[in-house]
């Protein structure tokens, strides 16, 4: 049993609003969130670490690759514990790597790299870490998709207004790169 509290984001969350407690979460009862055809659950973020990280999960079905872009001050961990996710990653030189990543690999993106993955096999969970100077990007989530009480991936995917790519992301130091083209295999 987990004590469920009220946010600046939600009525109600199994996470603190405030670092310095200590917690607990149950599996799934997180603070979720709908974006394309994924499930995002935040078990830690900024409010409780002071922003110096977060922790999430990303569950998610096989599907289009997630737009190229990247996070200026945010390192970014991608482990994954179910399926498998091929990963995209372009270093400060301008080379490009892509790993199709599978249960206990582990993939590392640092700051200001642009990166983009694909979940290649459905029931995929990456579960990610991310810190940095500039905070933690896990509200992201929420406000470019929906906050949602379900567990399960969206019925539907949802895509974001056009208008909020140019507005949400910039706020948790996510910058979208719709022209960047990837030269590696995919």
């Amino acid at each position: 049993m987990t004590i469920e509290y009220a946010t600046r984001h939600r009525r109600a969350s199994h996470i603190p609003p405030e670092p310095g407690k200590p917690y607990f979460v149950e599996k799934g009862e997180g603070d979720r969130a709908h974006l394309f055809g994924d499930l995002f659950t935040v078990y830690a973020g900024g409010e409780q670490t002071e922003n110096t990280f977060n922790f999430f999960t990303c569950d998610g079905a096989k599907g289009d690759i997630i737009p190229a872009h990247l996070h200026p001050d945010t390192y970014e961990v991608f482990y994954i514990t179910e399926g498998a996710v091929r990963l995209f990653v372009e270093d400060q030189e301008g080379g490009q790597h892509e790993k199709l990543l599978s249960p206990g690999d582990f993939g590392f993106v640092p700051k200001n790299c642009p990166h983009a993955y694909r979940i290649e096999r459905h029931h995929s969970r990456i579960v990610g870490v991310a810190a940095g100077p500039g905070g933690t990007f896990e509200r992201f989530f929420e406000n470019l998709g929906t906050p949602t009480e379900e567990f399960g991936l969206p019925r539907e995917p949802y895509v974001p207004a056009p208008h909020t790519f140019g507005t949400v992301p910039q706020e948790y130091d996510v910058r979208f790169m719709p022209d960047h083209v990837w030269r590696t295999g995919e």
